[in-house]
């Protein structure tokens, strides 16, 4: 499970990457970035990386 919270906050900062570089998709961008941070906390408060 927690293989899979980091490929999804993996995923999620790439989407954040694309959208602030090259979209204008205001206020859900930042969303993505605050879920990806969350799943990375969350994996290494759990057992590291």
């Amino acid at each position: 499970m927690s293989n899979l919270l980091f490929i999804i906050a993996v995923i999620l900062i790439i989407g954040w990457l694309l959208g602030f570089f090259y979209f204008d998709a205001g206020g859900l961008i930042h969303i993505l970035l605050v879920i990806a941070i969350i799943a990375i906390l969350l994996r290494l408060i759990r057992g590291g990386i």
